[in-house]
């Protein structure tokens, strides 16, 4: 059951040529998902982010914004920059999707609204969805974008497909810290 709302959430999983890839990824939100109280459902009305008073962007309206700016700037990057620059669209999709599965750990619902749980409190979503997206057996290549997505990811040397992904999700997310 958990699989096909998995499916439904990203249809960008089809971007994924390598079906052991793609099949990691699913398993990670799968897992997300069994240890979260929040649904599939509740995705699509939770604000993205808890930092950013009365946001009214939800989880998957970031996500899969970030899911396209990242896709859609790999691609150009490979076109132009390719011949001295290797990025594997495979890791970039699959780190997207993952980036903040952490987060099915960091809130849970109180009432009709969304806190931070005490995981939450103690670990960011970074630390968790690396913790989740390993214990599925996902590339350390794709972890790694989990791990340096956000601000935590500043004192590492991120990869080509890290920057990507950093920058896709600061694209859609700093204007809105910007306006609070």
């Amino acid at each position: 059951m958990v699989e096909n709302k998995t499916k439904e959430l990203w249809p960008e999983l089809d971007w994924i040529e390598s079906k052991e890839l793609r099949d990691k990824v699913e398993k990670t939100w799968e897992l997300a998902f069994s240890k979260s109280d929040l649904t599939a459902e509740d995705l699509y009305n939770i604000p993205f982010t808890l930092l950013v008073e009365d946001c009214q962007v939800t989880f998957m309206d970031h996500k899969r914004a970030v899911v396209h700016i990242a896709y859609e700037s790999a691609k150009k990057m490979k076109e132009f920059l390719g011949k001295e620059l290797e990025i594997d669209l495979d890791v970039v999709v699959a780190g997207a999707i993952l980036m903040d599965v952490g987060k099915l750990l960091e809130y849970e619902k109180d009432g009709d609204s969304i806190k931070f749980s005490k995981s939450g409190q103690l670990l960011r979503h970074a630390f968790t969805g690396v913790s989740l997206a390993q214990q599925c057996d996902v590339p350390d290549e794709v972890c790694h974008l989990i791990a340096v997505h956000s601000k935590e990811g500043d004192v590492f040397q991120r990869t080509t497909e890290g920057y990507i992904i950093h920058h896709a999700d600061f694209m859609s997310y700093q204007p809105f810290k910007n306006k609070a």
